[in-house]
């Protein structure tokens, strides 16, 4: 067994809150540099820059994890990450499906462009990334789990976006394979706001932004191997712990 950081919460400059200088490249530069080894791309309901980071990853000996943020019908941001193409392309296929036909306002929100390995824009999203999908939360996990996808509520002490503000509790019967923090939260702290939780596995990543947030905060995992395979069997044997 082996020790590797993990940072499973990163937008690239697709997102329309991401800064432009979260090309790539500059993201596994960064991750690089921070001694990072696992890291999930989580763009707002979109998956499409994932692919290239994922590819210059395995060129800088670091995992990548493609996936997204998604926004659910109850307005509950979580992470849906994915290990392989196919099941990355098959979840895209289901956000375009279900992705509201609200356009961007660049001005307000900013652009939500794809680029190259030269950084060149390839890709310009039109519809708001960030708006709601007409898909609920059980019915988005409920798919992510028959990709073989990793489904985790993201950053859920956070106020409008997390599921214990959005809907108060966890639903009995959402499976997830694990639960975010946000950097700030301490989890004693979050034990004592709600105890149910006491006991359940906790994640913690950067939810960066900007490339100087990335591995802000971080998770190690005890793994044979750096995969996304050992991951996912990782995070299933603390649950049933």
């Amino acid at each position: 067994m082996k020790s590797y950081r993990a940072d499973l919460h990163i937008h690239s400059l697709l997102s329309p809150c991401g800064s432009l200088d979260m090309s790539p490249a500059r993201i596994i530069r960064e991750a690089k540099e921070r001694k990072i080894d696992i890291i999930a791309v989580a763009d707002h309901n979109s998956t499409r820059q994932a692919g290239l980071i994922k590819k210059l990853g395995q060129e800088a000996g670091i995992t990548v994890l493609t996936g997204a943020e998604v926004n659910t019908r109850e307005e509950v941001h979580c992470l849906c990450l994915f290990g392989d193409y196919e099941a990355t392309r098959t979840f895209q296929e289901f956000l375009d499906a279900r992705l509201p036909e609200e356009e961007n306002d660049v001005v307000i929100f900013g652009d939500q462009i794809v680029v190259d390995e030269d950084e060149q824009i390839v890709y310009t999203e039109d519809r708001l990334l960030i708006s709601t999908l007409r898909a609920g939360i059980k019915e988005i996990e409920t798919l992510v789990h028959k990709l073989n996808g990793l489904f985790i509520p993201a950053h859920i002490d956070r106020p409008y976006s997390g599921i214990l503000d959005r809907l108060g509790f966890i639903p009995e019967n959402l499976e997830y394979d694990a639960l975010e923090l946000s950097y700030r939260m301490p989890e004693t702290e979050i034990c004592g706001q709600h105890p149910e939780l006491c006991g359940k596995y906790f994640l913690r990543s950067s939810d960066a932004h900007y490339p100087k947030d990335i591995g802000r905060a971080t998770t190690t995992f005890e793994l044979e191997e750096n995969s996304f395979e050992a991951v996912r069997a990782y995070l299933r044997s603390k649950l049933n712990q």
